[in-house]
């Protein structure tokens, strides 16, 4: 049964690898879900928003939702990601790409209600576009959020797996049973 569980673990320096890679980019993630505000000290949304800064949140967000789709698609190209821990692994990376990749049109229409004018200067239709940009850009910032949870339980399952490792220690090359030269004396 030890070859089959063995057979099963991802190497120890694919997951090393790839648990900096996650952490890399969960930080990342983490920083734009933190830092990227739409309202003013007081809470409200600014008199007039900075379309360019919230449009500078769509164009980040798209780079992180990039590299999380990359992260993705090159640890599906494993061997890795076909046994049962790469396929819990590979669930996790798939939904921090769903969820990343779901906070760009919510940050874009932040920026688009940001440049867009009321067709009337009512209080009303300004607070309704306040609303609409406040919903918008908690929405693309959750999503952030929770790709990066999803990231931390993809490292938390690599951790986990790398725990394995320490039952299966690769022999060193002195640790190596070496086999008999053929040909030798025979008593």
């Amino acid at each position: 049964m030890q070859p089959d569980i063995q057979r099963e673990l991802i190497p120890r320096a694919t997951t090393l690898h790839l648990i900096d890679a996650l952490n890399a980019v969960r930080g990342k993630l983490s920083g734009a879900f933190e830092q990227w505000e739409l309202l003013d000290d007081t809470g409200h949304v600014p008199a007039s928003p900075s379309f360019t800064a919230l449009l500078r949140h769509v164009t980040d967000a798209q780079a992180l939702a990039r590299d999380v789709v990359q992260l993705t698609a090159d640890f599906a190209r494993t061997t890795s990601s076909e046994n049962r821990a790469g396929s819990a692994i590979l669930a996790h990376l798939a939904s921090a790409v769903t969820l990343s990749s779901q906070a760009v049109p919510h940050f874009a229409e932040t920026a688009q209600s940001a440049c867009s004018l009321p067709r009337s200067h009512s209080e009303n239709d300004r607070y309704f576009r306040d609303n609409r940009m406040v919903i918008e850009h908690a929405t693309a910032r959750s999503c952030l959020r929770r790709a990066s949870e999803s990231l931390g339980d993809a490292v938390q399952e690599l951790t986990d797996h790398l725990d394995l490792h320490r039952f299966f220690p690769t022999p060193s090359p002195r640790q190596s049973p070496v086999p008999p030269k053929p040909g030798g004396r025979h008593r």
